[in-house]
């Protein structure tokens, strides 16, 4: 399915099979049926009845390739997935991500531009599904050509036509789905309980909305227990967080995340500059040779790496790389600028974005192809003055987790075999996204030792000149330590809802909406509310509070609320007739919908307060789930059964590889055993997360004599964490986004 086609292309097919039509109808573009039909209006052809384009995936083995579903119908014909993929004989059909949706119709702009004319061709891979009260009529309806903002009117057979024209291996399949939903079975009774290892119910990923594609627009489609990847994807498109780019695996975060990142940018610069970080920037593109210098740190990401091979029709004498991480790109300069002690320490930090080519299942603000992170990159004279910095810098982390996301993390250190390629030890704060039952890394502070200072030769005099080893000369003790927008993901992740998404108040890009309730039909009526909401707005904004009245026309109350909802700003005020003479508003918190009356009268530091107390509210809601997902076990026989009701397992460990291979290795030879494969289900077994610093919370230290290691049976050495994690992989493969 490849090869785009133009406006022009699809009008000189239509010409090619002497199917007539009038002038190409522009307007501004659409999303639905009701935004479609009031633009046509705007012309003059509003009366004309329209058709609706649905592109479907189905469910596919891992390793197939997918078989999409297009159905082509009136928009008034109900088109159920579930009933169409009994009919085609494929499981669960739900709706394309956009990277399918571009795969199948190239031209596509957005998921609103799913217009069957502007199909290449009809391959065997592609099912098309016209409606047969479409297929058989002679009256003339609105098509979009390659975009939303563009109609022809067609009569149905002349569509059925021009579908048949393009077929190459496939075919135009004519469905009566009015007869296929009267023949439908009625649903089955829920499978019996005594069934644990079966599959859940095709029925449980079916939308939560209705199937009305306006209803489908205003709301979140998925429940996040039920289809947590669907619910991801719809809660970060309807809650205006990212929307799609034409290069798959990246992204364009939209002001509602953009302004989050920006929050934790300006906390975390603040924060290190008191430190002595000073922020710089390198360039971007790596040459090939430096690239190569560090072969046991670059070995981690090669197959990521993104190659600058051409400029324009030349092909470049040495290939440049987009950088990965930049130690290769700064540390030739340290090696320069430390010429003495004196020059130590040297603390930088760099904001800025880098590209790791990650080709399999990309999940947005989770791995990306291009993420904003910051990097820190410091060299000391001495190890104890490293090792200082790194739990400053982690300490840091946490924060920006607890306090700023209302996020629960544990700090702690990665085991040998998880820690960072060329460091000496990796500490890390560990989060935990409850309804996948997986762990999520947060952000990682580096101790790199010498090992970076030896293969750059970063050297200086030792000052203390008893010491005669080396020549008096010692190598530089550096850190290097990262955040990146994986941090929105991991929020949107703990807190959203099956409403959408739930903004931590220090964070959201607006703190509270101000909504017009009350209003009057009569037109010039509701001037008196309209300024009492502009005021409020006013009121707020100068008290430091970010405030927006929402003064939409042409939207209900509930449409807004519903809006804003999903959008998962903090705190509503509705503000009426009854409110004003009252001199007060309603005050509604989006994280538990509680709703009280709000005094006018010193508003400003009310709300202040109450903010405070939303983010409390989230914190410790997250908190004690994160708490009760936590289990200390020592027999073995309980780790696969706890790990499977989605839990973080704190075990006995002897801190050996091999033991930590076999703890990995057991868990998930023994939840997959017997279980029928269910693509949607967590299916790794239990790797290590990390070393917790608080070891006390998890009971008495091992000492070796009372806890020996849940694998081996040698002595303990730590209580260490243990859990599925993989950024959710499992959770996402059969969802592209």
């Amino acid at each position: 399915m490849s090869g785009t086609i133009s406006d022009n292309e699809i009008i000189s097919r239509l010409q090619k099979l002497s199917i007539s039509h009038p002038e190409v109808i522009e307007h501004a573009p659409v999303k639905g049926g009701a935004e479609w039909k009031a633009e046509l209006d705007k012309v003059g052809h509003g009366s004309v009845a329209l058709t609706k384009t649905l592109l479907f995936k189905p469910k596919t083995a891992k390793t197939a390739a997918p078989t999409p579903v297009l159905v082509i119908a009136l928009e008034s014909t109900e088109t159920p997935s579930s009933i169409l993929g009994n009919h085609l004989n494929l499981k669960e059909l739900r709706l394309a991500s956009e990277d399918l949706i571009k795969e199948v119709i190239p031209s596509a702009q957005s998921k609103d531009d799913v217009s069957s004319l502007a199909l290449p061709s009809i391959p065997s891979t592609l099912h098309v599904c016209l409606d047969s009260a479409l297929a058989s009529s002679s009256e003339a309806y609105g098509v979009h050509l390659t975009s939303s903002s563009k109609t022809v009117l067609l009569k149905g057979t002349d569509l059925k036509s021009y579908l048949e024209s393009l077929t190459s291996g496939g075919n135009v399949q004519v469905v009566d789905f009015a007869a296929l939903k009267a023949a439908a079975p009625a649903p089955s009774a829920p499978a019996s309980a005594s069934k644990p290892n079966a599959a859940p119910a095709a029925a449980a990923r079916t939308p939560a909305a209705k199937k009305d594609e306006d209803l489908y627009e205003m709301a979140i489609q998925y429940k996040k227990e039920e289809d947590f990847p669907g619910w991801y994807a719809d809660v970060l498109i309807k809650g205006q967080m990212l929307d799609y780019y034409d290069v798959s695996g990246c992204y364009i975060l939209r002001p509602g995340s953009y302004t989050v990142w920006q929050y934790i940018q300006s906390w975390f610069d603040e924060e290190i500059k008191k430190l002595g970080v000073q922020d710089c920037y390198f360039p971007m593109f790596v040459s090939k040779a430096k690239l190569e210098k560090e072969k046991d740190h670059i070995e981690g990401f090669a197959p990521e790496v993104a190659w600058v091979t051409r400029a324009g029709s030349s092909e470049l004498e040495e290939h440049i790389a987009i950088r990965p991480t930049s130690e290769t790109v700064m540390y030739p300069y340290y090696a320069k600028w430390i010429q003495s002690h004196r020059d130590l320490p040297l603390r930088l930090n760099q904001w800025n974005s880098v590209v790791r080519w990650e080709f399999k299942n990309p999940q947005p603000f989770l791995r990306t192809r291009e993420f904003l992170w910051q990097e820190g990159h410091t060299a000391f004279l001495t190890r104890q003055e490293a090792a200082d910095e790194v739990m400053e810098i982690l300490d840091l982390y946490a924060k920006v987790y607890t306090d700023l996301l209302a996020v629960p993390v544990i700090p702690g250190k990665k085991s040998e075999k998880e820690k960072f390629a060329g460091a000496d030890y990796t500490t890390t704060v560990e989060g935990f996204i409850p309804t996948t039952g997986r762990g999520i890394q947060g952000g990682t502070s580096h101790h790199l030792g010498q090992n970076f200072s030896r293969m750059f030769d970063i050297v200086v005099e030792n000052p203390d000149r008893s010491v005669t080893e080396n020549d008096g000369k010692i190598h530089v003790y550096q850190n290097s330590w990262g955040l990146s927008t994986r941090t929105l993901g991991v929020m949107v992740m703990v807190h959203g809802d099956d409403q959408g998404l739930v903004l931590p108040p220090r964070v959201a890009l607006q703190q509270v909406v101000i909504v017009p309730v009350g209003l009057s039909k009569t037109e010039g009526k509701n001037g008196e509310i309209y300024d009492a909401c502009s005021k409020l707005e006013k009121t707020l904004i100068a008290g430091g509070i970010r405030a927006k009245a929402d003064l939409r026309e042409g939207y209900t109350p509930g449409w807004k609320f519903n809006d804003w909802e999903m959008r998962g700003v903090p705190l509503r005020l509705e503000l009426g007739p009854r409110d004003i003479a009252a001199n007060s508003a309603l005050a509604v918190r989006r994280v538990d919908n509680h709703k009280a009356p709000m005094p006018l009268d010193g508003i400003a530091e009310t709300v202040k307060a109450y903010l405070e107390d939303v983010h409390e509210r989230m914190y410790e809601k997250a908190k004690a789930k994160y708490d009760s997902c936590l289990k200390t076990l020592n027999n073995w026989e309980d780790v696969v059964p706890t790990l499977d009701a989605k839990n973080v397992l704190v075990l006995p460990w002897c801190e050996e590889e091999a033991c930590e291979d076999m703890i990995k290795e057991k868990s998930a030879s023994q939840a997959n055993k017997g279980v029928a494969e269910d693509a949607k289900a967590p299916s790794a077994g239990a790797k290590s997360l990390c070393i917790p610093f608080d070891q006390e919370r998890f009971g008495p230290f091992p000492d070796g004599k009372d806890q020996k290691c849940i694998q081996c049976g040698k002595p303990a050495k730590s209580w260490t964490m243990f859990g599925r994690n993989g950024v959710l992989s499992a959770w996402f493969k059969s969802v592209r986004v």
